[in-house]
């Protein structure tokens, strides 16, 4: 064996010799440039293919939905002015004003047009309306009377018609079914709840 370094037996590790002697290549400043440089590029190739296949995609999905309802559209007809007619309720029904006196015997337009558009949903539901009541001291309250019914329905008119006529059918079939055909009265005034004596 030779003085300037010995191997062992099996003649892989040379003696004498650090284990660090062949060094990685440092990078310059220059290469490590480069290579965000090549980074930044490849981020903008993937952003811009993207983007382009969201377009392509938008653009299909736009052009399937013009195909498949009908691309045309018919224009809705515009009622005129005068093709605009509205419906007012008229009560054929009597009307009781309890408090005549308070009111000097006046029922508002309001509470007209309320006890004829009721009258017309009660009828809509199979019922007869013969008469309503403005009781005493009840500002919003109309009390309906119906035919073949010894008691009446109180409504309110802060609520609508129709729910309110509807609320008082239910209530009316719930008694009929539980066998109970006389009442003093059904109050629907309240939404969601209803009372019966």
């Amino acid at each position: 064996m030779s003085s300037g370094g010995r191997k062992n037996k099996q003649g892989r590790v040379v003696v004498g010799r650090t284990i660090g002697e062949q060094r990685e290549r440092l990078e310059t400043k220059n290469e490590r440039a480069a290579a965000r440089k090549k980074d930044k590029q490849k981020t903008t190739h993937r952003i811009v293919v993207v983007t382009t296949g969201f377009i392509v995609l938008a653009a299909i999905l736009i052009y399937l939905g013009f195909s498949f309802f009908g691309g045309e559209r018919e224009s809705l007809p515009v009622a005129t002015e005068s093709e605009i007619t509205e419906v007012s309720y008229e009560p054929t029904i009597e009307i009781v004003d309890e408090d005549a006196s308070a009111t000097g015997g006046k029922i508002t337009a309001r509470m007209r047009e309320y006890i004829g558009q009721a009258e017309a949903d009660f009828r809509d539901l199979g019922y007869q309306p013969v008469k309503a009541v403005l009781p005493t001291g009840a500002v919003r309250e109309v009390d309906f009377y119906l035919e073949g019914y010894t008691g009446f329905i109180k409504l309110i008119i802060d609520r609508g018609t129709a729910v309110s006529t509807e609320d008082a059918d239910r209530m009316i079939r719930y008694l009929a079914g539980q066998g109970i055909a006389d009442f003093q009265y059904i109050d629907v005034r309240l939404a969601g709840k209803a009372y019966w004596r």
